[in-house]
């Protein structure tokens, strides 16, 4: 029988929260002096915090949204090349209240990503960016941008406000452009409309349970980034819940201060992937956890890469004397092309783990294992919240049955229309359609390729891996994750979450397996290198071509972090040194 997971939002306005543009003198008009947004400055010591009153975030938006429109039009877009900051929040907000379409993006100067920026200013074509004062001569050199402005300076340097009047978008105008983060492909524009932002913030309000009164976002994610910006400025700016705000690189140093943000009043929540947790437990000390209360919590969603079992217990062990719920920990899925949220499991209920026959898994079942030997276990991301997700066989265009691995395809009202610019790229992922002798009463289209393989177990969802990353070797799947984990067990210096597992293909011995990893001490005889790979190879029963250490800045990541596998494959087979 086809499964298809499906939850049918109501009319986003009737739920609670109010437009982008209408939010910050909504609530300035309700609760004008309360804390909107603060952000914590850890370059200093001691940190110096800063905030905007909800009084102050509409007066700066809307004095910043005239000025913008003197120098753009509506429909322009705007690329946001700011840090992680109140500036960031103004200048994003600003733009999309002036109808400008804003490009949420990092600055010039982060490092490693100097090409990735030119790429994007040259596909969205910016008429104007916001940077620092700092920042502008570096925004200029790359010649893509139109005109720049500085935030944070003294403002001499800004446009006299426009006196045109600002207009109410239309549901379907584009609130802005989400650049994904390229960990299997170039990155795209998603383009992300205002009703799109509506219904995303109703469904994460339904799914995790936030209100105004009782709730405060927490992230210390780049802003750039899809889950950053909807947890850190979007949600709070629709909902009216507080947010406060860190640097990556704060958390990074010193994870403890994320906690430190979440012990600090009940009703927090935050959204983070995986590897974040992990980090927590490596390096926050004991002598942290004395000052720390997290029983207030009220969810941390786990999400934007694979969500490990393993990470999920140590949290849990680590955290749970100084009150953190297991419940509190959220498992969820979703991506840029559905603003960002899709799916999560129930309020109030702790995560939940299947150990699956790994055998049966590669081959595309997804059946409960009977012993511990040869399983693989995977956490539940729950179910849709106000849309529908299908597990389909991306060949046939045929919806799978429960328990049948494939490509998970998701359709509703948060989910974007298309790419920036369009083309067949676009028309793949936004515009597929089922097969018509086999979809039932399922609509036939359009519905979004995610490009995540997925199953259907027990009326939950199960992501499996991504559709381009799967190594198939002798007719079988094998899920890179799966192979970096054996890697990171293997060997007690290889870092945690700096592993790629990927297949090359050999014209003699057919597709082999390549183990990058970034390893705290160099292995001078070789001998951990063989480790690892006798243990990916025995555990997974595929042919190892090489075991590779590199260095930390030496492993391709995407600009969320992520590693990025198909660049890694690509240095790789072009043995131009990168990766040496």
């Amino acid at each position: 029988m086809t499964t298809v997971l499906t939850d049918p939002v109501d009319d986003p306005c009737a739920t609670g929260p109010v437009p982008l543009t209408a939010g910050p003198a909504t609530w300035a008009a309700e609760r004008g002096t309360s804390t909107a947004f603060t952000f914590s400055d850890h370059t200093v010591s001691p940190p110096r915090r800063s905030s905007l009153t909800w009084d102050e975030l509409a007066r700066d938006t809307d004095d910043l949204a005239r000025r913008l429109r003197t120098v753009a039009e509506p429909g322009e877009r705007c690329a946001i090349m700011l840090p992680t900051g109140l500036e960031f929040v103004v200048g994003m907000l600003a733009a999309v209240r002036a109808g400008l379409v804003a490009v949420p993006l990092f600055g010039p100067d982060n490092r490693g990503h100097a090409e990735r920026v030119r790429a994007v200013l040259e596909d969205c074509t910016p008429a104007l960016a916001l940077a620092t004062p700092a920042g502008v001569e570096a925004v200029e050199a790359t010649g893509a941008v139109g005109r720049v402005l500085a935030l944070g300076g003294t403002g001499d340097e800004l446009p006299a406000p426009s006196g045109a009047e600002l207009v109410d978008p239309d549901p379907d105008d584009v609130a802005y452009l989400q650049y994904t983060s390229g960990s299997t492909r170039t990155p795209a524009g998603v383009v992300v409309t205002h009703a799109n932002v509506l219904a995303n913030c109703a469904q994460l309000v339904d799914a995790v349970g936030v209100h105004r009164d009782t709730n405060r976002s927490v992230t210390w994610l780049p802003l750039f980034h899809d889950m950053g910006l909807v947890a850190g400025v979007l949600l709070p700016v629709c909902t009216g819940v507080s947010a406060d705000l860190m640097d990556p690189a704060a958390f990074v140093q010193r994870p403890a201060r994320w906690l430190d943000l979440l012990a600090g009043a009940p009703g927090t929540f935050s959204a983070a992937p995986n590897f974040a947790f992990d980090h927590c437990v490596r390096r926050v000390r004991d002598v942290d956890l004395e000052r720390l209360d997290l029983s207030g919590v009220t969810a941390l969603v786990n999400g934007s890469e694979p969500v490990r079992p393993a990470t999920i217990e140590r949290f849990a062990e680590r955290f749970g004397p100084v009150g953190f719920r297991r419940e509190a920990h959220r498992p969820s899925y979703g991506l840029a092309e559905a603003t960002v949220f899709v799916a999560t499991g129930p309020a109030g209920r702790e995560p939940v783990t299947v150990a699956f026959d790994a055998e049966r898994l590669r081959s595309g079942e997804a059946v409960p294992a009977t012993d511990d030997d040869g399983a693989r276990a995977l956490v539940s991301c729950g179910t849709p919240v106000g849309q529908s997700v299908v597990v389909v066989d991306p060949v046939s265009r045929r919806p799978r049955p429960d328990g049948a691995v494939g490509e998970l395809w998701c359709r509703g009202p948060n989910v974007a229309a298309a790419y920036h610019g369009g083309g067949e790229r676009s028309r793949e992922t936004f515009e597929a359609t089922l097969a018509d002798d086999a979809r039932g009463g399922l609509p036939a289209g359009p519905w979004m390729r995610t490009g995540d393989l997925g199953v259907v177990h027990d009326g939950a969802l199960f992501v499996t891996g991504r559709l381009k990353d799967t190594i198939i070797v002798d007719g079988r799947n094998h899920y890179p994750q799966d192979l970096e984990a054996t890697a990171e067990s293997a060997d007690p210096e290889v870092r945690q979450g700096l592993v790629a597992a990927f297949g090359v293909d050999d014209r003699d011995e057919g597709e082999q397996v390549v183990v990058l990893a970034v390893r705290r001490r160099r292995d001078e005889d070789g001998s951990a290198a063989r480790t690892v790979r006798r243990a990916v190879s025995s555990e997974h029963g595929v042919p190892v071509r090489e075991v590779r250490f590199v260095p930390p800045h030496e492993l391709p990541r995407t600009s969320s972090g992520k590693i990025a596998r198909a660049a890694c494959r690509r240095a790789y087979l072009a043995d131009a040194g990168a990766l040496r």
